[in-house]
């Protein structure tokens, strides 16, 4: 176990139970009785494992599978809408119906990029859903089973033909990033690949990341 400080694995526990529940640094300064500057030492810490951790899995997507784009960051500027809008991240989102959430952050939202993802990442016996977004022309032409959900005619799901998994989890990510009032570019990944982890391991996070922080 790496060590920092002079604080016991009680104490570090109690901080990673904290960071687990998604308390903030100042909440668990006040809990905890400790300076805060060591409760960001050690979240920021717990994030680097997270991110080192989800960096190196390998995902394969199979079965039926939403894809997504969505934007984060900056307030929209005023006239900038839609996808590419201004001063915002964007952002790849692959889901597993029942199963786990993969996100990258974007050069681009173009059919070229998003194309080499998806063909990295879902098997070509699997059903795709979509938007109707034009960079997801023509996947059924590479083997893809495709559907798509027309949005721009107010059409949210059609039975089975929806991306909501997907949108909740967007939903998700920017309801728990919006409490930082505002994430510092360099890291925004960080916080990214944290919002995917807490997603896909729920019940279990604590177990996992103790053992990541034990093991490193």
């Amino acid at each position: 176990m790496v060590k920092y400080a002079k604080l016991s694995t009680y104490k570090v526990k109690k901080i990673l139970k904290c960071f687990c529940e998604d308390l903030t640094a100042t909440q668990t300064s006040k809990i905890l009785d400790l300076n805060r500057n060591t409760i960001n030492h050690y979240f920021n810490l717990f994030r680097q494992l997270i991110f080192n951790y989800q960096s190196k899995l390998i995902h394969e997507f199979t079965g039926e599978v939403e894809l997504d784009e969505s934007y984060f960051g900056a307030r929209r500027v005023r006239g900038k809408r839609g996808r590419g809008a201004y001063g915002k991240v964007p952002v790849f989102g692959i889901l597993k119906r029942g199963g786990k959430v993969y996100t990258q952050i974007l050069e681009t939202v173009s059919k070229r990029e998003l194309y080499g993802i998806i063909e990295g990442k879902i098997p070509k016996t699997s059903t795709v859903f979509t938007d109707c977004w034009r960079s997801y022309d023509g996947l059924v032409f590479n083997g893809y089973k495709h559907y798509r959900i027309k949005h721009r005619y107010n059409q949210f799901a059609n039975g089975k033909n929806h991306i909501n998994g997907i949108e909740n989890f967007w939903s998700f990510a920017k309801r728990r990033l919006s409490k930082f009032n505002g994430i510092n570019r360099n890291n925004f990944n960080l916080h990214l690949k944290e919002c995917e982890f807490r997603y896909n391991e729920k019940k279990l996070m604590f177990d996992k990341l103790l053992n990541l922080f034990q093991s490193c």
